[in-house]
């Protein structure tokens, strides 16, 4: 298993936590574990890790949203180049069912364009 975490936290007047991501591989697939917000401050090193893991083409990669305590566009944005970055042969999966994660991305009607899933399980097995 390998596993690559990044932490640290968004310079704002106010702090809103700790953003980490994490990556380890489940079941034949590559999962991104994020955690905090994923805000103008902390998407792009979403973007980077993603990226870092798609070039090794793997068949699945799965972004776990579950903790995610908030979701701003530019998150949403890099939810939509993760997709764009991933080569033909990548399933991108993303795990979005709480409020802070599902709801942006049906109120931007970005799950048309995404491959959403209630659970990292449900991901995992494609379904």
């Amino acid at each position: 298993m390998t596993e690559h975490t990044h932490s640290g936290f968004a310079s704002a007047a106010v702090s809103f936590g700790e953003f980490g991501i994490t990556r380890t591989e489940q079941d034949g697939a590559v999962v991104v574990e994020v955690v905090g917000d994923v805000d103008t401050t902390t998407a792009p090193a979403l973007v980077a890790a993603a990226d870092e893991v798609l070039a090794a083409a793997p068949p699945v990669v799965v972004v776990d949203l579950t903790r995610v305590e908030f979701l701003a566009s530019p998150g949403l944005t890099a939810l939509l180049t993760i997709h764009r970055n991933a080569p033909a042969s990548t399933a991108v999966r993303i795990v979005a069912s709480g409020r802070a994660t599902l709801r942006p991305i049906q109120l931007t009607g970005l799950e048309d364009s995404l491959s959403l899933f209630p659970t990292r399980e449900a991901a995992l097995a494609g379904s």
